[in-house]
C-alpha cells in the first residue's frame, strides 16, 4: 500500500526525519490550522525555557479548542473492560514463530519460557502475536489462514493472559490478493478475535479503522490500535496506537494523540534502531508506553544493555502509577533546576492525590549528579535508586530518572517499587548484541545418483539476486539506523557477489514426484511429528504439501540429501536440469538460525503468484540466481501447494 504522504520519495534521505515524521510547531500566541493540529505526532517544546508557560498554555488552549470543535466523547475509555489499555505500557511485537517462544524440535510453544529469555526488558504488558507477514503470498492461504491453522493457538493465547499478558492480533488490510474468506474483513477479524480468545487488534499500515472495522470490533469486545498518528476523530475509538517514525524536539516535545486523551496509550518505536533512548525519553515524559520490536521479520535488530535497563525503571515507575500517568494534572517542561537544564535534563510532573511525580530525562552523554528540581515539600524518593532522597539525584546519561514526592501516608506499592529499584543493577553497555545466522549443517548424502547433473567442486564466485524486503538477506540489518525504508530501497530488486566452497555433488534432474513420495510412505510408514497441512499428492508431479523435514525424511530414505542453494543454482545452469510443471519452489538444504529466527532458502519460482501488494512474498518463475528467504513456521504451516524438493548426492 503506498502513503499518500510517502510520494516522490526518490530524493529523501533515509538517515533523517520525514516532514511527516518532524514535530510540529504550536503557535504559542493564535491557533493552529486543524488539518496539521489533529493528525500532528509531536508538538514542539522551544528551545528557551522562557517560553515554555506560554507554550504550556497553548497546549491547553488547543486541546480545549480541539475538544470542543470535535465534540469529544471519551465514554469508550470508561469502559472498565478495557480500562487496562491505560497500563499496556510494554507490548513485544514477536513473530510468532520466533525461536524463543515455538520450540521447534519439540514442536510446541514454549510461553514460560519466552518471558524467562525476555524478562531482561522487564516484562510486557502485551504481545502481539505476528503471523502471516512476510511469509504470506507463497500460496493462496490468507491472513486468517496463517491463524486459524496453527494447532492449539488458542491455548497459547490463554498462557499469556494466565500471565496478565494481553494478547494481540494482526490485521492487514492489503492482503486483498489471496483466497478471499467466507466474510467481510471487518466481520472475519471478530470472529477470529472470538476464536482465539484474543484482546486487541494491532492495525499494520493503517492509522484507524473505518466505521465497519471499528463497529465490528468494538462489539466482539475488542481494542483497536492503529499505526503511527491516530487523527483526533478516531481516538475515541481507538484507545491504542503505536508510535513508529516519531521525532521529537531538541527539546522534549508532547505527543499530540496524548495530550489530547490522557487514556490513550501509545508505544512509541523505531524498528531499526540501535539506540534506543529517544524512544525512551519521548514515551517516559508523555507517561507513555514503548513497543519492544527485536526481531523485524527475520532480522535481529536486539537492544543494548542500556535500553533494557532503561525500560525496567521507566516500567517499574509506569505500572505503580498509573493513575497518576492516567488521570493527574500533566504539567510537560516543569521544575528542571538550571543545573539540571544547563546538563541537558529535562522534567515532567503528574500530581493528584498528595502524590507529585517527576518524570526525568537526560539528553545528555554523561551522568548528571545533583538537584535537578527546584520544588520543596512532602517526603521524596528516589524511584530510580530505590531511596529516600534529599532532592539529589542520578539521571544516567541518556537514560531516565523518577522522582516521588508524598504528602501524607506513603503508598501502598511504594515499599516493594523502591525494593525492586535497589535491587536492579543496571546497565550501562550500548555495544549492539549481534547475532549470527548460522547454516545448519546437512546429514550426509550416502547412495548412489539417480538422473542428476553433476556439480564440480571448489571455490566459485556466484551472483544472488533477490528483492529487498525487510527480511534482508542472509546476515544484517537492511535499514540501520533508517527512517522509514520506502521505494526505492524497499522492493528493489538487488544482487550480491558471494564466494562460496562447493563439494562435488550430482543434483537430481527434476524435482521429486507425488508418485516416489507415495512409494517412500508405503515403505516406511512415516508420519510427521506434526501432520497438519500434510497432504502429499501420489501423481507424477512434483510432489508438494511437504515440510522441509518431510523433505528431508525422504531424502535420508533415498539415500541422498536435499542441495544447497548454491548448488541448486549451478546445476541449473545444466541443459540438461529439468523443471516439472506445475512449477514450484524448491526447499534446499539452506537453513539458518540465529537462536530466535529460522529461515531457509528457496529456488527456481512458482507458477503461483499472489498480486496486489508489495508485501506479499515473491511468486513467478524465477531465474537461477535469485533466492527467496523464507521464514520457516512450525507446526506444518510450512507445508504449501507451491514448494517441492529435489534430491543431491555427494560424488565420492
Amino acid at each position: 500500500m503506498t502513503d499518500p504522504d510517502e510520494a516522490n520519495t526518490n530524493n529523501v534521505d533515509p538517515l533523517v526525519p520525514r516532514a511527516i515524521d518532524l514535530p510540529t510547531t504550536l503557535p504559542l500566541d493564535g491557533s493552529l490550522d486543524p488539518a496539521a493540529g489533529d493528525v500532528a505526532k509531536v508538538f514542539a517544546a522551544p528551545d528557551d525555557p522562557a517560553d515554555w508557560p506560554a507554550w504550556r498554555a497553548a497546549l491547553a488552549r488547543w486541546r480545549t479548542e480541539a475538544r470542543t470543535r470535535l465534540d469529544y466523547d471519551g465514554s469508550l475509555y470508561d469502559r472498565p473492560e478495557t480500562a487496562w489499555t491505560r497500563s499496556c505500557y510494554s507490548v513485544a511485537l514477536v513473530w510468532l514463530w520466533d525461536e524463543r517462544l515455538f520450540d521447534r524440535t519439540l514442536g510446541r510453544f514454549d510461553v514460560a519460557g519466552f518471558l524467562e529469555r525476555t524478562e531482561d526488558h522487564g516484562g510486557f504488558d502485551g504481545v502481539v502475536l505476528w503471523h502471516a507477514y512476510p511469509v504470506i503470498g507463497i500460496d493462496d492461504r490468507n491472513q486468517f489462514d496463517f491463524y486459524r491453522e496453527v494447532p492449539g493457538l488458542r491455548e497459547v493465547v490463554g498462557e499469556f493472559q494466565a500471565r496478565g499478558i494481553r494478547v494481540f492480533l494482526n490485521y492487514n488490510p492489503w492482503d486483498t490478493g489471496t483466497r478471499r474468506p467466507a466474510h467481510d474483513d471487518a466481520t472475519e477479524l471478530a470472529l477470529l478475535a472470538g476464536e482465539l480468545g484474543a484482546d486487541g487488534m494491532f492495525l499494520d499500515t493503517m492509522k484507524e479503522g473505518d466505521a465497519r472495522l471499528v463497529s465490528a470490533l468494538l462489539d466482539a469486545g475488542q481494542v483497536l490500535e492503529g499505526e503511527s498518528r491516530v487523527p483526533n476523530q478516531r481516538i475515541p475509538d481507538h484507545q491504542l496506537s503505536w508510535a513508529q517514525w516519531f521525532a521529537d524536539s531538541a527539546v522534549p516535545g508532547v505527543m499530540r494523540a496524548r495530550w489530547y486523551e490522557q487514556r490513550h496509550m501509545t508505544h512509541s518505536t523505531r524498528r531499526w534502531n540501535r539506540d534506543h533512548s529517544d524512544e525512551l525519553q519521548s514515551a517516559f515524559l508523555n507517561g507513555a508506553g514503548m513497543l519492544v520490536w527485536d526481531t523485524v521479520f527475520g532480522v535481529w535488530v536486539g537492544w543494548n544493555e542500556r535500553d533494557r535497563a532503561t525500560l525496567r525503571r521507566m516500567l517499574r515507575v509506569q505500572r505503580a502509577c498509573t493513575d497518576l500517568f492516567a488521570f493527574g494534572a500533566w504539567e510537560p517542561l516543569v521544575d528542571a533546576s538550571p543545573d539540571a537544564l544547563a546538563a541537558g535534563v529535562y522534567a515532567s510532573r503528574f500530581d493528584g492525590d498528595g502524590l507529585r511525580l517527576w518524570t526525568l530525562v537526560n539528553r545528555g552523554d554523561t551522568d548528571f549528579t545533583g538537584e535537578p528540581l527546584t520544588a520543596t515539600g512532602g517526603t521524596w524518593f528516589d524511584l530510580t535508586a530505590g531511596a529516600r532522597t534529599d532532592g539529589r539525584i542520578t539521571v544516567p546519561a541518556r537514560g531516565v530518572a523518577a522522582v516521588l514526592a508524598v504528602d501524607g501516608a506513603e503508598p501502598d506499592w511504594l515499599p516493594g517499587l523502591l525494593a525492586a529499584a535497589a535491587r536492579d543493577d543496571g546497565g550501562t553497555g550500548t555495544g549492539f548484541p549481534a547475532r549470527w545466522a548460522s547454516r545448519v549443517e546437512p546429514s550426509r548424502a550416502t547412495g548412489s545418483a539417480g538422473a542428476a547433473v553433476r556439480v564440480a567442486g571448489g571455490r566459485r564466485e556466484l551472483t544472488m539476486t533477490y528483492r529487498r524486503r525487510e527480511t534482508g538477506s542472509y546476515q544484517g540489518a537492511p535499514y540501520v539506523e533508517e527512517w522509514k525504508p520506502l521505494p526505492p530501497r524497499l522492493h528493489d530488486p538487488r544482487e550480491e557477489r558471494l564466494t562460496v566452497d562447493l563439494a562435488e555433488v550430482a543434483v537430481a534432474v527434476t524435482e521429486v514426484t507425488g508418485a516416489q513420495f507415495a512409494e517412500f510412505l508405503a515403505a516406511t510408514g512415516y508420519e510427521p511429528l506434526c501432520g497438519n497441512r500434510f497432504r502429499p499428492g501420489s501423481d507424477d508431479g512434483p510432489v508438494t504439501m511437504v515440510g522441509l523435514d518431510d523433505a528431508r525424511a525422504y531424502a535420508a530414505w533415498a539415500g541422498a540429501r536435499l542441495p544447497t542453494e548454491f548448488e541448486w543454482q549451478v546445476a541449473a545452469g545444466s541443459p540438461e536440469f529439468r523443471r516439472a510443471t506445475p512449477l514450484v519452489w524448491n526447499w534446499t538444504e539452506s537453513e539458518h538460525t540465529d537462536g530466535v529466527t529460522r529461515f531457509v532458502m528457496l529456488k527456481g519460482g512458482s507458477d503461483h503468484e499472489s498480486t496486489g501488494s508489495d508485501w506479499y512474498v515473491d511468486g513467478g518463475p524465477r531465474e537461477p540466481s535469485f533466492s527467496l528467504k523464507f521464514l520457516l513456521p512450525g507446526l506444518g504451516l510450512d507445508r504449501s501447494p507451491n514448494i517441492g524438493f529435489r534430491l543431491a548426492w555427494e560424488v565420492r
